[in-house]
C-alpha cells in the first residue's frame, strides 16, 4: 500500500478531513517504497527492503495547533487518529505566530522527479552493481565500504481550505569509501540521481580505488594559504552553509551574516565575486525537486545570488506578514552555475595548490562572518605545474563561503553532487580557489 495514485490519496484525504470537528484541519500523506545494501572489507554486510505509508494529521483551534500520525487505514483508526490530534490541540499554548493554512494553489506542471526505470529497482540489480563496486576494490588489493540504496515515493498534502497537492519522486544514492590494506590511503565517490541510468558504479569506484591507491605515504605540509581545487563533494558542505543561511528573518533580527547595523540587511548588496550565480529550479532535468513546500506553497525557479549580488531571502508566511511582502519558500535543492573546464582542466591550469577530494565534520566557528571549521579527508593531493604530484597529510582548515567565494580563481563545470554533512543534493562546479586557510595537520586518513 506504500504508494498510491493522486485519486487514491486524494480519496483518503477528503475521508481523513470528514472525520474533523477542529476550525481547520491538514492532512498529509507519506509513502515510500526501496530497497538498500551495504558493504565493508570487500564483502556485503546487510541487505534491506522498505515499505511504508504514513499519515500526518494537524488539527487546528484558534491559534492551538495538535499534530497526530498514524499508519492504519481503516475507518475507525484513522478517525480516532483525528481525535487525538484535536485533543492535542485544545491542550496546547496558543502560538503567536501561527497561520492559517493555505487554500487552493495554482501549481506549475509538476517536476519529472519520478522514474519508472529507478522505482522498478530490485535487490539483484542492487547485488549487481554493489559487485562491480567490490571487483574494483579486488582488482586494486583495496578494501571497500560503501552503500546503495533506492526509493520511490508518493505525497500529497490536503487540508479543509481547500488546498490539495499531490506528487511523486525516485531517488538512488550511492557512496564508496576505498581504502588501502594498510589503512594509509583512502578514495572516496558518491552519487546520487532520481534516475537510474544515470548512476555509473563502476565509473565512481574507479574514482575512489585511483584515489586510494595513490593516497599513501603522504607528506606533510605546513598550515597556511594555498590555493585549492575543490571538487563538488568538497565545495558543497561549505556552500550549503551560504545558501541555506539566506534567512530573512535571521538577517533583519541581527543574527546573520547578511544583518547590518540598524535592522538593515546585505539583500541587494555585492558579496561575492561577479561569476557566481545561485538559483533554484524545480524542473530543472538535471536537479528536479518538488513543484510545492511542505505548507503547499508553490516552488518556482528563484534567482538567490546573481552576478555575486543577494538578489532574495527566504520569507516564512509568518515574516512575510509581518513585513508586508509576498512569502518566498526556501527551496529543496539549488544550482551554481560554472564554466566548461573538467577538474582535469583545473588541475592542469594550476602551478601550485592542493587538490581536495571531501571536506567533512564541519562546525560553526561564527555566525556573523559564516566562519567555519573542518577537516579535509578520503583523498588530499598536491598539485605542481599543472600535475598532481604527490598524496599530502590531511588538514584542518577555518574558511567563510563568503570569502572563499571571494577568492575565486576558476569555475569548472557544474555536476550533481550529495553532500557528506547533510545528505542533500546540489548542481555545483568545482572551485580553483586562492588563500584558502588551512590551520593545522590532521592524523586522519
Amino acid at each position: 500500500m506504500a504508494l498510491l495514485t493522486q485519486d487514491e490519496a486524494r480519496t483518503l484525504l477528503q475521508k481523513v478531513l470528514s472525520f474533523s470537528k477542529a476550525d481547520e484541519c491538514q492532512v498529509s500523506l507519506n509513502g515510500s517504497t526501496g530497497g538498500n545494501i551495504r558493504y565493508a572489507l570487500n564483502s556485503v554486510s546487510t541487505s534491506g527492503a522498505l515499505d511504508q505509508l504514513n499519515l500526518q494529521i494537524g488539527s487546528v483551534f484558534g491559534k492551538k495547533l495538535g499534530i497526530s500520525t498514524i499508519n492504519e487505514y481503516d475507518d475507525a483508526s484513522l478517525e480516532k487518529a483525528v481525535r487525538r490530534s484535536e485533543d492535542l490541540a485544545r491542550l496546547a499554548p496558543d502560538n503567536p505566530e501561527h497561520m492559517p493554512f493555505l487554500g487552493p494553489q495554482t501549481y506549475e506542471a509538476p517536476s519529472r522527479t519520478y522514474f519508472p526505470d529507478t522505482a522498478s529497482i530490485h535487490s539483484k540489480l542492487r547485488a549487481d552493481l554493489v559487485q562491480q563496486s567490490l571487483q574494483v576494490s579486488r582488482d586494486n588489493k583495496l578494501a571497500a565500504a560503501g552503500f546503495l540504496e533506492n526509493s520511490a515515493g508518493c505525497y500529497a498534502l490536503m487540508n479543509s481550505r481547500g488546498l490539495f497537492a499531490y506528487t511523486t519522486s525516485t531517488a538512488v544514492n550511492f557512496s564508496v569509501t576505498l581504502r588501502t590494506e594498510d589503512g594509509t590511503g583512502s578514495g572516496y565517490a558518491a552519487r546520487g540521481y532520481n534516475d537510474i541510468a544515470k548512476l555509473d558504479v563502476l565509473a565512481a569506484s574507479k574514482t575512489a580505488a585511483w584515489k586510494a591507491s595513490r593516497s599513501s605515504g603522504a607528506k606533510a605540509l605546513e598550515p597556511g594559504k594555498y590555493t585549492v581545487i575543490l571538487e563538488p563533494a568538497a565545495g558543497i558542505v561549505l556552500l550549503e552553509n551560504l545558501y541555506g543561511a539566506l534567512d530573512a528573518r535571521s538577517a533583519d533580527e541581527g543574527r546573520s551574516f547578511l544583518s547590518m547595523p540598524g535592522g538593515k540587511t546585505r539583500l541587494g548588496e555585492k558579496l561575492v565575486d561577479e561569476r557566481v550565480n545561485i538559483y533554484s529550479d524545480p524542473h530543472n532535468e538535471e536537479l528536479p525537486t518538488f513543484y510545492y513546500n511542505g505548507e503547499g506553497q508553490p516552488q518556482k525557479k528563484m534567482s538567490w545570488i546573481e552576478k555575486g549580488v543577494v538578489k532574495n531571502l527566504f520569507y516564512s508566511r509568518y515574516w512575510a506578514m509581518q513585513k508586508g511582502v509576498t512569502p518566498v519558500p526556501q527551496p529543496d535543492a539549488i544550482i551554481m552555475d560554472g564554466g566548461t573546464s573538467s577538474t582535469e582542466d583545473l588541475i592542469k591550469s594550476t602551478e601550485k595548490g592542493i587538490l581536495v577530494t571531501r571536506l567533512w565534520y564541519i562546525r560553526s566557528v561564527d555566525p556573523q562572518t559564516l566562519l567555519f571549521t573542518g577537516l579535509t579527508r578520503d583523498g588530499t593531493f598536491y598539485i605542481e605545474n599543472g600535475e598532481i604530484k604527490f598524496p599530502i597529510k590531511n588538514f584542518r582548515f577555518n574558511e567563510s563561503p563568503v570569502i572563499m567565494l571571494n577568492n575565486l580563481e576558476a569555475l569548472g563545470k557544474p555536476e550533481r553532487t550529495i553532500s557528506g554533512e547533510s545528505n542533500g543534493s546540489a548542481m555545483i562546479p568545482p572551485m580553483k580557489i586562492r588563500d584558502f586557510t588551512f590551520t593545522s595537520l590532521s592524523d586522519a586518513v
